[in-house]
């Protein structure tokens, strides 16, 4: 078989617009597990955010969370976790301050933002990903300035109308590398990876088979190497059928 691993995206890529899996792509993706295809659930969600869907299709393989600052051996078992000093943190929240915008940060020890936030968890917690939801572009591309200016981030999105932040060099592909090249023995020639949004566009530069869906920012179908039907209409059912399996 050319392709021994997928790679799925979850908001706007395995899930429907109603953040479910539709019975078809669920269809699809158990034939794929059972032709002895390794499914990787590869999301900028937080474990405990995106287990329950793992959970649901019975998976057993790695899985990549929180846009690569974890990789887990199994949706259990914790492979590595690529942590951010907190100084960097701090000052991430005092640009949230400054600009008066939402933010989100996720550590080990959970989620917060503007309405759990207490200063002291700074130095309490570990941390691995922050967030800003900015509806005005200008705002936004102020904020993003600002983290370009810091240096040694990774900066990417999950929608247009947010950033999402990481350590330089921690992404969804440094994430399934790691996964292929240490847990699977495998070659990123054998992945294919699918997304929808900025955060994908590393691992589907990477893998064989880069799969933009239909609903993917323009950037990414522009790196595409294919382009599918989108999360409402079972892309991902599609691409395991014509290439994958290669079923009329």
């Amino acid at each position: 078989m050319k392709y021994k691993l997928l790679a799925l995206d979850m908001d706007g890529t395995l899930l429907t617009d109603d953040h479910q899996i539709s019975p078809e792509t669920e269809k699809w993706i158990r034939k794929a597990m059972a032709a002895g295809v390794h499914v990787c659930l590869s999301t900028g969600r937080g474990f405990d955010e995106a287990i329950s869907f793992g959970d649901q299709l019975g998976l057993k393989t790695p899985m990549v969370t929180a846009n690569g600052s974890e990789v887990w051996k199994t949706p259990h078992e914790l492979y590595h976790r690529e942590l951010f000093e907190k100084s960097i943190i701090e000052t991430m929240y005092n640009i949230a301050q400054e600009k008066k915008v939402w933010f989100w940060a996720y550590a080990v020890e959970g989620v917060y933002n503007e309405k759990n936030w207490d200063n002291s968890l700074l130095d309490r917690n570990q941390w691995i990903k922050f967030g800003y939801h900015i509806e005005d572009d200008e705002v936004r591309h102020d904020v993003l300035m600002q983290l370009q200016d810091m240096g040694g981030l990774e900066i990417t999105n999950s929608s247009p109308v947010n950033l999402e932040i990481n350590p330089k060099g921690i992404n969804k592909a440094s994430g399934i590398r790691m996964v292929c090249e240490e847990l699977l023995g495998i070659d990123m020639s054998e992945v294919i990876a699918v997304g929808d949004s900025l955060n994908d566009l590393a691992v589907i530069q990477a893998a064989g088979l880069g799969v933009a869906m239909g609903n993917a920012q323009d950037t990414l179908k522009e790196n595409a190497d294919v382009v599918t039907a989108s999360n409402n209409e079972d892309g991902i059912a599609l691409i395991i059928r014509d290439y994958i399996l290669m079923e009329e």
